[in-house]
């Protein structure tokens, strides 16, 4: 079972992301407002807008704060500008890191990311230097128990999806990024809510850890998952699920 699953699905069982909720809208209104910025502010003719103002409505985001976020977009409304930067590392036992960040300072974002990796076993590296281990795809991961195999993935490959494949207790559904949103609306045309579900950076292949190199990097991602400016991080790391839960406990 990959260290990607495992660490959504148990954030999502712990609650972490409802425990976060205001890192999520802040995070979604940087979004809007530089999806709306580079590809206007209509959703119909802005798939990315659209996406996102999806993702907002699914969290409860006040319809006020989305039409203001994209104002701010547009030019109509004065506001911080932002900009996303992607950034490439090494956690501890050299598991690669990627952390997608949304920010208004990079100078600031870069020295903070680059003391938390530094501080939890790993270093900064430089532009490209991890980014050919992954593959770019929808990942959508379902729950067993919530859904029949059969007809989801049906559901699944008729909206597009390129694979659905057994992990543990889950499904994962994998698509181009491109047919991640169908997807997605064919997996919720079924009732089901996915414990994990994004457009990500899937390793070609994972490095296994264990003990305190496990757990060193485990925190890493926690920690990283907390800073403000932080969108995402993926990391081609595996450990034992009792690992995580011990190092988030």
């Amino acid at each position: 079972m990959s260290g990607h699953s495992k660490w959504h699905t148990i954030k999502h069982k712990k609650g972490a992301a409802d425990a976060k909720r205001g890192k999520v809208f802040t995070r979604i209104i940087k979004e809007i407002t530089i999806a709306a910025r580079n590809g206007g502010g209509d959703p119909d003719a802005n798939p990315r807008l659209r996406t996102i103002i999806a993702e907002a409505k699914s969290v409860n985001m006040p319809a006020d704060n989305i039409k203001r976020a994209i104002r701010r977009g547009t030019g109509e409304e004065a506001g911080v500008v932002y900009e996303e930067v992607t950034y490439e590392g090494y956690g501890p036992g050299g598991a690669a890191v990627i952390i997608e960040a949304l920010t208004d300072n990079r100078n600031r974002t870069v020295g903070e990311i680059r003391h938390l990796l530094t501080k939890h076993g790993g270093k900064l590296g430089e532009p490209n230097s991890v980014v050919r281990m992954f593959d770019k795809k929808g990942y959508i991961v379902v729950g067993k128990a919530k859904a029949s195999e059969d007809a989801l993935m049906s559901a699944a490959l008729d909206a597009g999806a390129d694979d659905m494949r057994e992990d543990g207790d889950n499904w994962e559904i994998l698509s181009a990024p491109d047919h991640y949103q169908p997807v997605l609306e064919a997996v919720k045309a079924l009732g089901i809510e996915p414990d994990a579900a994004e457009v990500s950076m899937l390793p070609q292949t994972y490095v296994k850890l264990v003990g305190k190199e496990a757990q060193q990097m485990v925190r890493l991602m926690d920690v990283l998952d907390e800073n403000e400016d932080v969108k995402q991080v993926w990391s081609n790391f595996d450990v034992e699920e009792q690992e995580i839960e011990a190092s988030l406990a």
